[in-house]
């Protein structure tokens, strides 16, 4: 697979971003593909923040994955840099080809450079297939999580 190039996701691509974010049952309830605007919007804010890394993956000229990596300083655990992973998609004609776990190691390998002691992310608790794949790579799901909509 080193036809692949993982990079910074530009306004070209949102349509795509968008498309892999509501390709799943979950997503097709909280996205909206026919009004790319708010995606626009969110790509700049994101742009314009250090800490933010939209990225896509990209084989052939097509957008064929994606996921989010925030950067946070922090005070607790001794002033520790944590990542979080979040929206990471894949497109349904490469799931199981081994680009999940390119993506993660990317996220991972970029919150080493970036002085992070710890990478967390969140999955919905009806994503047992996504659990199973986090637990293989290394991941524990040693927290319970708790949101709140505004």
């Amino acid at each position: 697979m080193t036809d692949l190039d993982i990079r910074a996701a530009v306004a070209d691509d949102v349509p795509a971003i968008v498309a892999l974010l509501a390709d799943d049952p979950l997503g097709a309830q909280r996205e909206s593909p026919d009004d790319l605007t708010p995606y626009l919007a969110a790509l700049e804010r994101l742009a314009n923040d250090p800490n933010q890394h939209l990225v896509v993956a990209v084989r052939d000229d097509r957008v064929v994955g994606t996921l989010q990596l925030t950067v946070i300083p922090g005070l607790s655990r001794r002033g520790a840099t944590r990542s979080i992973i979040e929206a990471v998609r894949i497109h349904a004609d490469e799931r199981g080809s081994g680009l999940g776990t390119q993506l993660i190691e990317w996220a991972i390998e970029e919150s080493r450079r970036q002085g992070c002691q710890l990478v967390q992310l969140t999955s919905d608790s009806t994503r047992k297939d996504a659990h199973r794949f986090y637990e293989r790579l290394g991941f524990t799901a040693s927290h319970v999580g708790f949101k709140l909509p505004l």
